[in-house]
């Protein structure tokens, strides 16, 4: 059997590089040697393109920067290479069959390195340029949401020019419209990162300068009450959802150290719902994966919420984690698709969409 071809990109000038080493090591750890010629791309948070001979442990502490066998290389757009550029003490190109991004947040799953992707004409695991931008980017996520009836909470968007000009006539602004608590949240930034929940005004403009840190446009939302769910969707054109879950993060909310870093956050897979609730879950989730024209995988996460049992969108995340311990390869495991047979999957997803485009 002849061998795919594939390169595993990881780590990436994000904030989330470090749990993006860690997914990626967990990604090749199931890829099968005997089905995958296996190259890996490491990217550093200062944006250095490298070759990574070494080992998967050392991605997950941070070492594999200082492997004295790293080289510094490129993925090609030339659609004629197919593939990457080795820059070693002469030039080496080596082709690939498909792309394996494990890159969260900015520049990895926003669209930027998928349109790289797109100009070589080489498949890749994921979503492409567009459901990626507007899947990272929470204000037009909630306008295609939106846009098909899915149920939010409310919002607002503010942008750093106008917001700078009169403060406090957008802060009597939120006060009004939202209420307390709220949240806010960078418009582009993935796990949480930047995100507060406020509950008076002195609060509300730390965070607001806060949010503003890491994004020139930020979001606003009333604060539900209720349950955290969460489902994993897989697929192209006839996508499919898995089973539903719940977080009982070990904070007020499901911040970065709650998710990564505290031993206290529960994940309850399945979760256990009123009867109806789970399937309208799952159909909305594909729902909104389809509109956005998504491919491959997201995790596209909701409320139940306390005070009238309506299911609230709450976000849409087109490159999830994907750690052993990950809310989406365990729902996928609960729902008969162990971790290994997910990522071949992918990477069949992968091949059948640039097929489709080939067409």
């Amino acid at each position: 059997m002849t061998k795919i071809r594939i390169c595993v990109v990881f780590g990436g000038a994000s904030s989330e590089h470090e749990v993006s080493c860690v997914s990626a090591a967990s990604v090749l750890s199931h890829l099968s040697p005997a089905k995958y010629d296996i190259t890996k791309i490491g990217i550093t948070k200062d944006g250095r393109w490298l070759l990574y001979p070494g080992s998967t442990d050392a991605m997950k502490t941070g070492d594999w920067e200082k492997d004295p066998g790293n080289l510094p290389c490129s993925i090609l757009p030339d659609r004629a290479a197919h593939g990457m550029v080795i820059l070693g003490k002469t030039p080496e190109f080596r082709r690939l069959d498909c792309i394996f991004p494990v890159l969260h947040g900015k520049n990895g799953e926003d669209g930027t390195i998928q349109g790289l992707f797109d100009l070589s004409g080489i498949p890749y695991v994921g979503c492409g340029v567009l459901a990626s931008a507007v899947g990272m980017d929470k204000s037009f996520t909630k306008l295609v949401a939106a846009s098909i009836g899915v149920t939010q909470a409310k919002y607002l968007v503010f942008r750093r020019h106008d917001y700078d000009k009169a403060p406090d006539s957008f802060l009597n602004r939120a006060e009004e419209e939202l209420g307390y608590p709220l949240f806010v949240k960078p418009a582009n930034a993935g796990s949480s990162v930047g995100i507060s929940k406020v509950k008076n005004r002195a609060s509300l403009r730390d965070a607001v300068m806060l949010a503003f840190a890491h994004d020139r446009k930020i979001v606003l939302e009333e604060a539900v009450v209720g349950r955290e769910l969460e489902t994993a969707v897989l697929g192209n054109e006839e996508p499919t959802a898995a089973v539903v879950g719940e977080v009982l993060p070990a904070e007020e909310f499901y911040s970065y150290d709650a998710k990564y870093n505290n031993a206290a956050s529960v994940l309850v897979i399945p979760a256990e719902l009123p009867d109806g609730v789970s399937d309208k879950i799952r159909e909305t989730a594909i729902r909104i994966f389809s509109a956005l024209d998504g491919r491959g995988l997201s995790r596209v996460d909701f409320f139940l919420r306390e005070r009238d049992g309506e299911i609230v969108f709450n976000e849409i995340n087109t490159l999830p984690g994907f750690t052993d311990i990950s809310m989406y390869s365990k729902l996928f495991d609960a729902a008969g698709v162990p971790y290994g047979d997910l990522v071949d999957r992918l990477v069949v997803c992968a091949l059948e969409e640039h097929g489709e485009a080939k067409a």
